[in-house]
């Protein structure tokens, strides 16, 4: 008998959630269909993580070069090629897009090229164009399952002269670099391309509402992170916001809340990102959203519609893109392996990749401090080795936070060079729940920044919760 359906699973979505959720659907058997209206990697492989990391590793280059004299090298003229490393970085995302391509045509994907959208809770139709080399441009299906995995997209500020800036999404296509640049907005992505630009050169103005940047990461990352960015000659701009932009015979004239004008020749919105839920047809079918517009999901990651799912930043959980896969790879167990589970979104790490880097995983002192009764922390702030001979300015810092009950570790924080790598297997410690004196009796490796994190031994002088109440 004929199945009333086209594919047993449809994936609108072609970024890292959609597509590993589309593989591994396909390997076990079932028959997968994916849809994408860019390009397929998403947002972390075309205008995101991939390229924002080879950006930030050209913009380091330039302290580089000035710390090679203390170590006794003598480095000739400087320049750098923005055109060059453009097209160095479309080439490696061409690459890449062509591997993501490839893994799905090998699983046995069927590749669709348009903009997907919902007719009902198994009805997709999919929105294509001539360009896409189809006969007939808009196509319908029908799928037994469906998952939504079309991520996120930059959101603007409201007011006059907005249509003057561009977005995260933009900067990855600039035809030259600017002079001067104004980021908007605390977040990781401004703090991110406030570094990429001032290592680049540009004279960088950061420019942000709240009275410190990072906000919802630790306040001694924050501090220490804000401190280093400001020694830079980023110029932090805190309790501040623009109230309009004008276009101006040399580029662009911003007024600012303290009355202010302040010119600059780009500015750059990364005040935050929104769901990409719009033109899927939810309403139609039945599928609900929560009032930041993302798809409401529970633990399995099924919408309110039992047959479709979501995945990544399009539910407004945890965005990182690691954290869309694991979703992704949850959802192929509960529908297609028989073997039902609810991905952990506890003790993720994340990273910032700012000049110095930051990285954390686990509790906040402030989330720890509101569900444990008490707790220790170790801390620590140091010149590292490297800049002893540099002479640079740089200070490391570093933090754990212990349970005092349980002795467990339930948050760690660095604020450094190489902080992502270190606390990447840090991670794995927190996840299996070590405790203290666990990295207490963990040797260390010498000399390297990692070994303060099994080195900390006396905690500082702090009140415990129960004490400061």
């Amino acid at each position: 008998m004929a199945s009333k359906f086209d594919y047993d699973l449809f994936v609108i979505g072609g970024g890292s959630g959609g597509v590993r959720a589309a593989r591994m659907a396909a390997g076990t058997g079932a028959r997968v269909a994916i849809v994408e209206s860019h390009r397929y990697g998403g947002t972390c492989v075309i205008r995101g993580c991939v390229p924002k990391k080879l950006f930030s590793y050209a913009a380091h280059y330039h302290e580089d070069f000035e710390d090679a004299a203390g170590f006794g090298w003598t480095v000739g003229e400087q320049r750098f090629d923005w055109r060059r490393l453009m097209a160095n970085k479309n080439a490696e995302i061409a690459r890449l897009e062509g591997i993501y391509e490839r893994l799905l045509n090998d699983a046995g994907v069927a590749i669709h090229r348009g903009h997907g959208r919902l007719l009902d809770a198994h009805g997709i139709e999919v929105e294509g164009s001539a360009q896409s080399g189809a006969q007939n441009p808009n196509r319908s299906f029908r799928a037994e399952t469906i998952l939504i995995a079309t991520g996120g997209a930059p959101s603007y500020p409201p007011g006059p002269g907005w249509e003057f800036a561009i977005s995260s999404n933009e900067v990855f296509e600039l035809d030259a670099l600017p002079e001067r640049a104004v980021v908007y907005g605390g977040g990781f992505i401004a703090v991110e391309f406030a570094s990429i630009f001032n290592g680049l050169g540009v004279q960088v103005t950061e420019i942000y509402r709240g009275p410190q940047i990072l906000r919802g990461f630790d306040d001694d990352v924050r501090d220490a992170l804000a401190a280093e960015m400001v020694k830079k000659g980023i110029a932090l701009r805190l309790e501040t916001t623009i109230d309009h932009i004008e276009k101006t015979a040399s580029g662009l004239a911003l007024r600012l809340s303290d009355g202010e004008t302040l010119e600059t020749d780009l500015v750059l919105a990364a005040t935050g990102r929104r769901p990409n839920t719009g033109n899927l047809g939810l309403s139609a079918a039945g599928v609900a959203l929560n009032e930041g517009g993302a798809i409401m999901v529970d633990a399995y990651s099924c919408s309110s519609q039992p047959n479709i799912y979501a995945v990544g930043d399009v539910t407004d959980r945890i965005a990182l893109t690691p954290v869309a896969i694991a979703e992704a790879m949850a959802f192929v167990d509960t529908v297609y392996r028989g073997t039902p589970r609810a991905m952990d979104h506890t003790s993720v790490p994340s990273a910032v990749f700012s000049h110095p880097t930051v990285a954390t995983v686990g509790l906040s002192e402030h989330e720890a401090r509101e569900v444990c009764a008490e707790i220790d922390i170790y801390r620590s702030s140091f010149r590292p080795l490297r800049h002893t001979l540099t002479g640079r300015d740089e200070r490391a810092m570093m933090k754990l936070i212990v349970d005092r009950r349980s002795q467990k570790v339930v948050g760690a924080h660095m604020v450094g060079a190489d902080a992502p790598e270190i606390i990447q297997g840090i991670a794995v410690a927190i996840k299996a729940g070590a405790t203290k004196r666990d990295f207490d009796a963990t040797v260390g490796i010498h000399p390297t920044a990692a070994e303060e994190f099994v080195t900390l031994r006396e905690p500082v002088a702090e009140p415990s919760r129960q004490a400061a109440e």
